[in-house]
């Protein structure tokens, strides 16, 4: 039996809409756009006429002179430097010098009060006076012997016991030398037998006090430092070197010193000295140089740097000026093309006369920017932001 088959019209819609959707969910036929890439930001291009202020060299190997660069400080010359103290246990009653004063051998820095001066005076008085009378005695044995009253005996007797005497007077001399009292007081002892009233704390060298460690009403022991006086016409620069590079450091090496407190100012010298020995928190080796001070510039506790100078090498080099910083590294600036230059990265060791040596980087031959790196530089980042 034959089906009669009807079509009727919202089946014949749905139909075509059908049709219709599965038809938009074909492929189609448009090709999506391609992608723009993205330029090179450490490439830069430049006109012809810009690329005429850029001046390129091609690497190559320089003659160095190794540089170690290490920090350090001004110190006084220990050599040159004395440490004074009172010379008789007593009390303190003037301090007649501070830090900085510049002072001469033998000028007064204190004044000290003491019952053992006294004493020294006193011993000093009776030697003088027993010196007196063994040279009456003296005179007067010669007188008699010329009268034939006493023997030659008596007279020698006498003759040592003056020498006894003069002996002794010497002694009481020096000791109150050594107890402060100036030649002068000595002097009017002798003459007058005025006592002093005080023993003086004298500087013993030229220069200036750079420490002092007594106060008004201190007593005062003898071998207690209270003054500290350097001759700062020379001084120490002492630095601390890492143990990996203690064997580049040789005694008698040149040493640039550049000071950041005189407006970097640059100062001479050699290496006096290299330590034998590791500290052993830092690890490092101390080393000092020695350098003329006659203005007295160099202050003691001064910041300084020092390039310590040492062979020769034959090594790959760029001039400082074709250097640029970037994110905390060193660049260099390569040429491509005429007119074009990429921003290379490198490894650069220290600064010796306005060379620097290549640790990493390109090789010689390699065309770079020695001059107008920094200008070249801004173009890149210029170009970048547009």
């Amino acid at each position: 039996m034959k089906k009669n088959l009807t079509f009727r019209p919202a089946a014949l819609a749905a139909a075509l809409l059908a049709v219709a959707v599965l038809g938009g969910c074909g492929p189609d036929s448009s090709q999506p756009a391609t992608p723009v890439a993205k330029p090179d930001p450490n490439l830069v291009t430049v006109n012809a006429e810009m690329a005429r202020n850029f001046k390129v060299q091609p690497l190559a190997v320089q003659t160095l002179d190794t540089v170690q660069e290490i920090t350090g400080r001004i110190e006084a010359n220990d050599l040159l430097v004395t440490r004074i103290g009172a010379s008789v246990t007593g009390r303190v009653t003037d301090v007649l010098a501070e830090v900085g004063t510049r002072v001469k051998t033998g000028q007064m820095l204190a004044r000290v009060t003491s019952p053992e001066l006294t004493n020294a005076q006193l011993s000093f008085l009776r030697a003088n006076s027993a010196t007196s009378l063994a040279e009456r005695a003296v005179e007067r044995a010669r007188q008699l012997i010329q009268a034939d009253v006493i023997g030659s005996a008596e007279l020698q007797r006498r003759e040592a016991e003056l020498s006894i005497a003069r002996a002794e007077l010497r002694a009481a001399a020096d000791q109150l030398r050594l107890l402060g009292l100036p030649e002068s007081s000595i002097d009017r002892l002798r003459d007058s037998g005025q006592l002093a009233s005080f023993a003086g704390i004298n500087a013993t060298r030229a220069g200036v006090v750079i420490e002092r460690k007594v106060s008004q009403g201190q007593v005062a022991q003898p071998g207690d430092p209270l003054f500290t006086i350097a001759d700062l016409s020379n001084v120490w620069v002492v630095g601390a070197l890492p143990e990996q590079a203690a064997g580049s450091v040789q005694v008698g090496q040149q040493v640039e010193v550049e000071v950041p407190a005189l407006a970097q100012r640059k100062f001479t010298g050699k290496v006096v000295f290299v330590s034998d020995t590791i500290h052993p928190d830092t690890r490092t080796v101390t080393v000092r140089t020695q350098v003329d001070n006659a203005n007295r510039e160099l202050k003691p506790l001064m910041l300084a740097t020092l390039r310590i100078t040492g062979q020769t090498l034959q090594q790959l080099a760029v001039p400082e000026g074709a250097v640029v910083r970037e994110n905390d590294r060193d660049h260099v600036f390569v040429q491509v093309s005429p007119g074009q230059f990429r921003l290379t990265p490198v490894e650069l060791g220290s600064v010796s006369r306005g060379l620097r040596p290549l640790l990493k980087g390109p090789v010689e031959g390699t065309p770079l920017v020695v001059d107008g790196s920094f200008h070249l530089n801004n173009e890149r980042k210029r170009a970048e932001l547009e």
